[in-house]
């Protein structure tokens, strides 16, 4: 109980869960420039809870605890799909048993009866872990079960204590982010101005974007946000109103989050040059900034607009109905999570035509418009016959994206090999449901049939599907491909010119090899056999998993496996 109290600290400082190059969580320097009533220094904090606020501080907490007995949860950020029996798959909002955190990268846990590795990057420790979530699958000892049981009693007598702790943890990790954000703009930005032969101004705002501005506006934030505070009684403070307050402002992350792939590929080639690895590190150096590179703090903005809406259903649910501030925190959820989920969508179809735009490259005979003229999203794939006017059964490749269907051709000796074979504009044509038997268009006998029916020239074009589970895929996917489009034209979800034109020169540049783009899907770990578990330490996957920042408001689209079919069906590699 003695380490539980004393970790408790250590989780109400946690912040974005960066880790650092040696393997702990960053170092909690808590300073507002602009006159926070609460200034800590990282001394301070150290003092307070030296140990684990040192580097590899995360993972002696969490494995303390464990070797104590105690039941450690990690909730789920985004969505981890895995094909390897050797990791733990799991959606975003799951909780996970931590069973061992002794590598930075990969934590061995327990979900749904199922032990595996996973992405320690995919997740985060619970603020109150005397909860144990009803939702967990885990099967524990009898101890371990009455333990929960006296912790949800806890949970009952002392909800007022979790409720400040979620408010705390929402002060604490803002005033980090404030010290990351003047760490930057102190530390990086200012020393790059004075280098004009080092830095044009067009690259410094490629690099930086707007987050001079972002500075400005969450010093604001939290000075309200402390004013909302109540001291004597922490339980009562009432913060929603001043997220209400400030809603219209979070809209500048949408040019930050934009803006972020550029910057990542500006940034990759000036570090290919010596004098910017030294220079960039003599910055972090002379600030006494924590150990992480200067890539990751420019990713802190992207995290954090994403970890509100989290911090906010943690705080609601500690909120009963009769609390003052209970309708706020309610409408100020839903707000914060509108704001990351639109930042979301624009962020993930900038990511996503870059993928497009390379796809397209490797298809051999392409015709017509670029596919990115008029789409931005791969919504299915698929094999399907399609039956001619003639009656003829061609065996093709379809791949629907908003507004069109690309049909391809396999090559009969590379199978890997596809060929250019036509689109339909699927804004022109109407869905409809073939039942089994024969047909009146074109009188053959058909199965798992549907049909794509023009509505300026009555053309039919009619495809069958070799299950009826892949039909009702298609069925639903044609359906989500007319809902994307309206969705995206109410949200005015457009991708500029520009973009989609570097896009596509990119791709050509790179040619079938790797994309020199920002990519944002992880490489899955390679197969391997695992030990015992006292040997597991040295079984890790190898691969460090790359965090999906954009799946986590709202992941109502769940990460496609269809890039998968593509790296199948395409020549990507050299």
């Amino acid at each position: 109980m003695v380490a539980r109290r004393e970790i408790a600290r250590f989780w109400s400082l946690e912040s974005l869960h960066l880790v650092s190059s040696d393997g702990g969580t960053e170092p909690s320097a808590l300073v507002d420039d602009n006159g926070s009533e609460e200034d800590f220094s990282y001394e301070d904090l150290c003092q307070a809870s030296p140990r684990y606020l040192q580097p590899g501080g995360e993972q002696l907490a969490i494995n303390e605890l464990i070797s104590d007995g105690n039941v450690v949860c990690a909730e789920a950020l985004w969505d981890h799909v895995t094909m390897d029996d050797q990791e733990l798959g799991f959606k975003a909002g799951d909780v996970i048993q931590v069973l061992e955190a002794s590598n930075k990268d990969w934590w061995w846990g327990r979900s749904e009866d199922k032990e595996a590795w996973f992405p320690a990057s995919f997740v985060r420790l619970r603020v109150n872990q005397e909860e144990l979530s009803e939702n967990s699958s885990s099967t524990p000892s009898e101890e371990q079960h009455e333990e929960a049981s006296q912790s949800r009693h806890r949970h009952c007598e002392n909800k007022q204590q979790m409720r400040t702790n979620v408010i705390r943890e929402i002060l604490d990790t803002e005033r980090v982010y404030i010290k990351h954000l003047r760490d930057i703009c102190e530390g990086y930005i200012r020393q790059c101005r004075k280098h004009t032969a080092m830095f044009t101004g067009a690259q410094l705002a490629t690099i930086f974007g707007n987050i001079e501005d972002i500075y400005k506006f969450q010093r604001k934030f939290l000075k309200d946000l402390e004013k909302q505070y109540n001291k004597e009684e922490p339980h009562l403070s009432e913060i929603g109103s001043c997220f209400l307050q400030h809603q219209e402002g979070f809209a500048i992350y949408s040019e930050y989050c934009n803006n972020h792939p550029g910057a990542c590929l500006e940034l990759a080639n000036l570090m290919k040059q010596g004098k910017y690895r030294h220079f960039f590190e003599a910055c972090r150096l002379l600030q006494q900034m924590i150990d992480i590179a200067i890539d990751g703090f420019l990713l802190t903005p992207v995290q954090k607009i994403c970890k509100y809406p989290l911090q906010l259903a943690e705080l609601l649910k500690y909120t009963t109905q009769e609390h003052s501030d209970y309708s706020n925190i309610k409408a100020a959820y839903e707000a914060m999570k509108n704001v990351a989920c639109l930042i979301n969508e624009r962020k993930r179809k900038l990511e996503s035509i870059d993928k497009i735009a390379r796809w397209q490259v490797s298809i051999v005979g392409w015709e017509g418009l670029d596919i990115l003229d008029r789409s931005s999203e791969l919504i299915h794939s698929g094999e399907l016959t399609k039956i001619t006017k003639q009656g003829k059964n061609q065996q093709r490749t379809f791949f629907l994206f908003d507004h069109q269907l690309v049909s391809c051709k396999k090559d009969l000796l590379r199978r890997d090999m596809l060929y250019y074979k036509g689109r339909l504009d699927m804004d022109d044509v109407a869905l409809v449901d073939v039942e089994d038997g024969r047909d009146k268009d074109c009188n053959l006998s058909v199965k798992n049939a549907f049909k794509l029916v023009s509505r300026t020239t009555d053309e039919v074009h009619l495809f069958c599907a070799k299950k009826l589970e892949d039909k009702a895929r298609w069925l639903q996917a044609c359906a989500d491909e007319r809902r994307r489009v309206q969705e995206d034209q109410e949200l005015g979800m457009e991708i500029s010119e520009n973009q989609k034109k570097l896009a596509m020169l990119n791709a050509q540049k790179a040619g079938h090899g790797k994309s020199k783009g920002y990519g944002g899907c992880p490489m899955a770990p390679p197969h391997q056999s695992l030990h015992p578990i006292h040997q597991r330490h040295v079984t890790v996957p190898t691969s460090v998993p790359q965090q999906q920042v954009f799946g986590l408001a709202e992941p109502k689209r769940k990460p496609s496996f269809f890039w998968h079919t593509f790296n199948r069906l395409t020549p990507f590699r050299k």
